[in-house]
């Protein structure tokens, strides 16, 4: 084709939608990453700060905010899980921590799923998608592909998965 004539419009459609993928995607990454620094910044303000110290005696509100906020942070991984130990080792009903805990964390969870559901179109267009794709038919290598994108702490496994 030379420089002066026009794809086809079948090829213009194609990276139309291609572009609409890459924006949405953009838009739910910013969006993220903006929810987490706002998260950051909000609990440093004296009317958060005071608002969590009258929390203090709600031991499973805590738990739960706690697991809600440390699995909303995609990219940054926060290691909750040993103040979750401590929390329901000082309360008067530990399983109760545990469910609210487990309850902010399925709840917190759902941005990895709907950053990798916004981002699914562009992932699977890629030679790396197609690829990943073709080894999951096989499932001894489907497990050794799978172990190796999960083993490294990889925020990015949140949405492929």
């Amino acid at each position: 084709m030379s420089p002066t004539e026009q794809p086809p419009l079948d090829e213009l459609a194609v990276v139309g939608r291609r572009r609409r993928r890459l924006t949405r995607l953009a838009l739910a990454v910013g969006a993220l990453a903006a929810f987490n620094v706002a998260a950051y910044w909000v609990a440093g303000t004296s009317t958060v700060q005071s608002f969590l110290t009258s929390l203090q005696g709600a031991v499973y509100v805590g738990a739960f905010l706690l697991a809600l906020v440390a699995n909303i942070t995609v990219l940054v991984p926060i290691p909750y899980n040993p103040i979750i130990f401590q929390m329901a080792a000082a309360a008067p009903l530990p399983w109760l921590v545990a469910i609210c805990a487990a309850a902010g964390s399925v709840v917190g969870e759902t941005t990895g799923y709907y950053a990798g559901r916004a981002g699914k179109g562009a992932f699977e267009d890629t030679r790396f998608g197609r690829w990943v794709s073709k080894q999951l038919t096989h499932p001894v290598r489907a497990f050794v592909v799978i172990f190796l994108v999960a083993a490294p702490p990889n925020p990015l496994f949140d949405m492929a998965g």
